[in-house]
């Protein structure tokens, strides 16, 4: 990295800029973190823009495709530096922003950003009494009984957002038995324009004595199961899973439940591979049709599929 120092030993800032490591990816890209900056997070601007410019012309000489440049909250104001020699958003996070730079000739190929939020719900059946635990979120402008649930954290499974949830908007404990339901819905107000995907699991209940959220929820209670199915003042997606589940606590879980099982992995980062059985053919009917298809997904150290 001898060429992007030239003409910078008696800047302002070259001090700090001589901190910085420019890493490269596997893709033809490379990446550079302002967090790395020594001393004072102020860095003159100039002298940024000039170490910015020339680091740009190097890379292009050595044929990378593509610059990745983080940049912390407290050195944004380097962002209209690195704007102004074309450098646009990529993402922002809660301390630290992204912005990509494209060097190839051809039209960009980098990924954009997710897409997607994952909202969690939990039907929470007791199968002693076939009722079900519902709630009526205080901020709605129209107070529909549905299933308690909310956002998945980073990380964070499916299964264990249910039980989270639940326990955060009920004050009871339950257990993740399978997922019921997937829902896609585009621009959604609450994802800031983005899609959302709505998951509806089946849930067990380990405790009964409700101590809801008064700061989410206006009303909570245990509702028998055939009159959520049939009732008018329920959200669509709850009224249908509701039929769907008392549909699977008269038949039989398995017609309806989409299972969970972990298997080994290679990739290097963790993936989540759904299928959905119908719920009139059996399990073997389907293990058969897979074994047929060839189909398998892999991942890191484990991954979980749902079937």
């Amino acid at each position: 990295m001898a060429g992007p120092w030239r003409g910078l030993r008696r800047a302002r800032g070259w001090a700090a800029l001589a901190g910085l490591r420019a890493r490269t990816d596997k893709f033809g890209g490379v990446s550079v973190n302002l967090g790395e900056l020594r001393g004072s997070p102020r860095l003159e601007r100039a002298a940024f823009g000039r170490w910015l410019r020339e680091s740009v012309s190097q890379w292009r000489d050595e044929g990378r495709v593509a610059v990745w440049l983080h940049v912390p909250i407290l050195q944004s104001s380097l962002v209209a530096v690195a704007a102004s020699q074309g450098f646009a958003f990529h993402h922002a996070e809660q301390g630290s922003s992204t912005l990509t730079l494209w060097l190839g000739e051809e039209p960009s190929r980098l990924p954009g950003f997710a897409t997607h939020q994952l909202g969690v719900a939990g039907a929470v059946l007791d199968e002693r009494t076939g009722k079900v635990l519902v709630v009526q979120d205080r901020n709605k402008t129209i107070n529909a009984w549905k299933f308690p649930g909310g956002l998945s954290n980073p990380g964070e499974d499916i299964g264990d957002t249910a039980v989270r949830e639940v326990f955060e908007e009920t004050g009871i404990k339950s257990e993740f038995k399978s997922i019921l339901s997937i829902r896609q819905q585009h621009k959604h107000p609450g994802a800031f324009g983005k899609s959302d995907m709505y998951i509806i699991c089946r849930m067990e209940p380990s405790s009964f004595h409700i101590s809801f959220c008064q700061h989410e929820c206006l009303r909570c209670e245990w509702m028998d199961l055939e009159e959520l199915a049939r009732t008018e003042n329920a959200t669509p997606i709850t009224s249908n899973v509701a039929k769907l589940l008392l549909f699977g606590y008269r038949e039989g879980f398995d017609r309806i439940d989409i299972t969970m099982r972990e298997f080994p992995a290679v990739y290097t980062a963790k993936q989540t591979h759904k299928t959905r059985d119908n719920p009139r053919q059996t399990r073997e009917q389907h293990f058969r049709r897979q074994r047929s298809s060839g189909s398998a997904v892999v991942n890191r150290s484990w991954i979980i599929i749902f079937l």
